[in-house]
């Protein structure tokens, strides 16, 4: 069985992706444009931050049919906010748009 365990850090309008194979640490970093940052940034300010950790994943299947596990982790320079874990591709709706943004920024590279 492979394990893949994805981390992506979204900073200074760039994106790094971290892929752990099996114990073997993969990376790549991309520039997000001018249009995608802004847009990005607009879906943030969308977020109430201090909702992440309470918001309901909308399906289970994490739970029952090895479903890839998600998590939405925001750090700011006083706080650090964390939603609980939902199945991948099946955010909360009060971030779908979100991190459907920040999936499809990692599909670009």
């Amino acid at each position: 069985t492979m394990v893949v365990n994805e981390k992506v850090i979204i900073q200074n309008q760039t994106i790094t992706v971290l892929k752990d194979r099996n114990g073997k640490d993969k990376s790549s970093t991309i520039k997000i444009s001018d249009a995608d940052w802004n847009q990005l940034m607009a879906f943030y300010k969308g977020v109430n931050l201090k909702k992440l950790a309470s918001l309901k994943a909308p399906t289970e299947k994490r739970f029952y049919d090895g479903a890839a596990i998600a998590g939405l982790k925001i750090i700011n320079k006083v706080n650090t906010y964390e939603t609980t874990n939902f199945d991948h591709g099946f955010p909360p709706a009060e971030i779908k748009k979100l991190v459907d943004k920040i999936v499809s920024l990692t599909e670009k590279k």
